[in-house]
């Protein structure tokens, strides 16, 4: 760290507001690197996030904060969290279950059916992952669509930019208000309550857990590391953050990760009307590439 931890007199004395020229050198860094736009809207989000990093390392303003977060120390020690503070980790169990539904009732049984050789594997990417509710969704669908097809096998990718919340992810334990959303049947299925029944905490079994990859993964690389194209992908409220023309580019990124027959799962505040991508529209929110 570059400074010894502020008193609470000196962050009372913190600069509060980003100067403009600095606001801009950062939204500028932050859109080539993650593609994400922030306008000038979300100047006060960005003060307020970046305010917390300041007062951990014991920094006094935004530009110290610029200068050191830049250096070669920086680079290496703090970018990964000035990523994890702008970037946004919302996420539940069962978000869209309307998705949930026509994955077991549709996709899952056309993409079973369609498999040479009676092979009944199915690769599953969560890109965008946060902190791991997606993709422990996935897992349970995807468990209980196995017991009603013998011999069906299937595997999740789940990747994020944040280290943070891939942490998160890994440890796989939830607070029980969180995983209200999950049906009472799957909830004595698939999770684990603590042993002290004071504390409200639950955890996700192994079985389940032991299906999931996580990774680290930015979007804005050139090249995502899939070693073999996926089935279904869910791609939900993540390209909302980029522009028309990040989005675009991302989104054939993404379905040339795909298999023909496949699908891809949108947020339901995000369109691809007016994009070309190889996909055509057979839900609200969901597409399957021809």
């Amino acid at each position: 760290m570059p400074h010894q931890k502020v008193s609470k007199d000196t962050v009372g004395a913190m600069s509060s507001a980003i100067p403009q020229k600095l606001f801009q050198k950062f939204s500028q860094f932050i859109y080539d690197e993650l593609g994400i736009k922030l306008n000038d809207s979300k100047r006060t989000m960005l003060e307020a996030r970046l305010q917390k990093r300041l007062r951990v390392l014991g920094l006094s303003s935004f530009e110290e904060y610029y200068t050191y977060v830049f250096s070669p120390e920086g680079m290496r020690e703090e970018l990964a969290h000035m990523i994890d503070v702008v970037t946004t980790n919302k996420t539940d169990f069962f978000r869209e279950p309307a998705h949930f539904d026509y994955m077991m009732d549709n996709a899952l049984p056309a993409l079973v059916d369609g498999q040479p050789y009676g092979r009944k594997k199915v690769r599953v990417w969560s890109a965008g992952c946060s902190t791991g509710e997606e993709p422990y969704t996935l897992s349970m669908v995807l468990s209980e669509f196995g017991e009603t097809c013998p011999g069906f096998e299937f595997s999740i990718l789940a990747t994020d930019i944040s280290t943070r919340a891939l942490q998160s992810a890994v440890r796989a334990v939830y607070d029980e208000q969180k995983v209200q959303p999950v049906p009472l049947a799957l909830k004595k299925k698939y999770l684990l309550r603590h042993r002290d029944k004071h504390k409200s905490i639950v955890k996700i079994i192994p079985e389940l857990r032991n299906t999931i990859t996580f990774r680290r993964m930015n979007f804005m690389d050139n090249s995502y590391d899939i070693d073999e194209p996926m089935h279904i992908i869910f791609c939900r409220n993540v390209i909302i953050y980029f522009d028309r023309p990040t989005q675009e580019r991302l989104l054939n990124r993404l379905v040339s990760n795909l298999v023909r027959g496949g699908y891809l799962f949108m947020g339901h505040s995000e369109t691809l009307n007016g994009m070309s991508v190889p996909v055509n529209q057979v839900y609200p929110t969901i597409y399957r590439k021809p």
